[in-house]
């Protein structure tokens, strides 16, 4: 507020409208309304700028130009006090949201201790019944094994002696050596099966390791065979005699053990004979432990 003080404003130079509008009635014939207008503006701009650039207006524009650089300066401080409000807004927000997963967190917490209380009520319970079975249970498991093994070395003593009866026939004289000859086929083949079952367990698609446990049998029973022939003699006959010997030998029993084999394995496979160890239905309260602690994993998770 100005007070005491009076404000001169300078006065503008007097102005030609007369000419000017003589002018531009005389053009007004050959122009039209936009020339009017273009020439009326180019006039007052050039007063404009006369009244400008006079010195007792520097101070006016200098205070001008101050005022507007002030206007940018407030205008930059109220963008940066914008941004920081919507960052405040933003932390608030993500203050809550942590808050709210701090409950989720603690209601979680809430639950798994309750699953692991029933899970170790499930453990005591389950121990109860385990040691009152237990017992019982093992002598039932070792008679199925028992079982189970009794019907492999079945199955491989008879058809490994069905598969060695041509061999037998072959080679026996008289009846006594063929029924001996059958009756050792026999025995070993009943050996090998349970062997077999012991060996494979469940890598029923290992080919090794049964066509292996065929293979030994087969080179140990040739080679005892060998050895109850006549003694060996250091020369070459001797030697390629034995070597020829021992080629057959082992061949033979190679065929009977892997025929065994075969058999085995295809009862294994097709679960007329169960490998080792039996597996058994799991009991009723185990599943329930299971279910138990499945729920404690996807509380945790």
């Amino acid at each position: 507020m100005i007070t005491g003080s009076i404000v001169r404003v300078p006065l503008l130079p007097p102005l030609s409208f007369p000419k000017t509008l003589s002018k531009l009635k005389c053009r007004s014939k050959n122009s039209d309304d936009n020339d009017f207008k273009d020439a009326l503006s180019g006039m007052m701009g050039d007063q404009v700028e006369q009244l400008l650039s006079r010195q007792e207006n520097k101070g006016l524009m200098d205070n001008l130009q101050k005022a507007s650089q002030r206007v940018e300066i407030a205008k930059t401080q109220l963008a940066f006090i914008q941004k920081q409000e919507l960052a405040l807004k933003q932390f608030k927000d993500y203050t809550q949201q942590l808050e709210g997963n701090a409950s989720q967190i603690a209601e979680s917490q809430r639950e798994i201790s309750e699953a692991k209380a029933m899970l170790e009520e499930a453990e005591r319970s389950l121990l109860l019944n385990v040691g009152d079975a237990e017992e019982g249970s093992e002598e039932i498991y070792r008679d199925e094994e028992r079982r189970e093994s009794v019907k492999a070395a079945s199955i491989s003593a008879l058809v490994g002696t069905l598969s060695g009866l041509p061999i037998c026939f072959v080679q026996a004289t008289d009846t006594t050596q063929l029924l001996l000859s059958l009756g050792i086929n026999f025995i070993c083949c009943a050996l090998f099966g349970v062997t077999f079952r012991y060996t494979v367990r469940r890598n029923l698609d290992d080919f090794q390791l049964k066509t292996g446990a065929a293979a030994a049998f087969g080179v140990v029973k040739g080679l005892a065979i060998l050895s109850a022939g006549p003694f060996l003699e250091l020369n070459f006959e001797s030697l390629l005699s034995y070597a020829w010997d021992g080629t057959i030998y082992v061949s033979e029993n190679l065929i009977i053990f892997l025929s065994a084999a075969i058999s085995l394995d295809y009862c294994l496979k097709t679960r007329l004979l169960s490998p080792f160890p039996i597996d058994r239905t799991v009991p009723s309260y185990t599943k329930e432990m299971i279910n138990i602690e499945d729920i404690s994993h996807r509380t945790e998770k």
